[in-house]
């Protein structure tokens, strides 16, 4: 029961924290050099790792499908049957999770480390606002920059189908490229596209908090850090599945 107790305190504490992040959003001063910074440092940052992981989750997905659909003498869909399951799902699941452990985890320990050396209290003490100061460009830049990333994933990793699928297999572009403008339309991209602002928002808000409440020295900052990955993780997977609940039907 202690526990319990303990994890829902934890979890009000954060939804009051969410909401002084939305309060200061909208109060001056604003500090567009402070979120410039950081969506460099989340955007063009993790712009590799996405890039790698979306296109050799395309390579496989497309030989995959490939082998799935050639049973069935359909080798022409897997250029839709791929590009539609990157747009409403790999894409913006894959590029949260990669964006949790490489940014993420980041975000947590630096403001975990400012927590613990007391430069949080510091910039109370000159009647700054850390949240305003910190954690607001981060949860602003998180919300512009993970659809920017899901779309490059989307991008990268329908390419690397279209090299396994046309070059590798053999399939004629023709089909392979008209089939994925049958299956695919704005709706879908416009479906990923929110779930990676949803993630980005949840993501945001757990790894900017559990540095933000970190105790305990370099232990705590630890301990924050990885609870923060682990819980974005889990919250990225439930928002997704319940996205896909309430707009496609269980």
């Amino acid at each position: 029961m202690r526990k319990i107790r303990a994890a829902l305190e934890d979890f009000g504490q954060m939804m009051f924290f969410a909401a002084d992040v939305v309060a200061w959003a909208f109060r001056p001063p604003f500090r567009p050099d402070q979120l410039l910074a950081q969506m460099a440092f989340i955007g063009a940052g993790s712009a590799f790792i996405v890039g790698v992981t979306g296109t050799f989750a395309g390579m496989v997905f497309g030989l995959q499908m490939n082998y799935a659909m050639k049973q069935f003498a359909a080798e022409g869909y897997v250029g839709g049957s791929t590009a539609f399951a990157l747009t409403r799902e790999l894409s913006p699941v894959f590029t949260a999770l990669m964006v949790t452990g490489r940014s993420g985890s980041a975000i947590a320990t630096e403001l975990g480390t400012m927590r613990v050396t007391e430069q949080l209290d510091a910039m109370e003490s000159m009647a700054v606002s850390p949240i305003q100061y910190l954690v607001v460009p981060r949860v602003l830049a998180s919300l512009v920059m993970f659809p920017v990333l899901t779309m490059l994933f989307n991008a990268l990793g329908y390419g690397g189908a279209y090299l396994m699928g046309v070059y590798v297999a053999k399939i004629p572009e023709g089909p392979f490229i008209e089939h994925t403008r049958q299956f695919v339309g704005l709706d879908d991209i416009f479906h990923g596209l929110g779930k990676a602002v949803v993630f980005g928002a949840l993501v945001a808000i757990i790894t900017t908090w559990r540095g933000y409440s970190a105790r305990g020295g370099a232990r705590g900052v630890g301990e924050g850090t990885t609870r923060a990955v682990v819980a974005s993780s889990i919250a990225i997977l439930l928002a997704d599945y319940a996205a896909t609940v309430i707009f496609v039907g269980a």
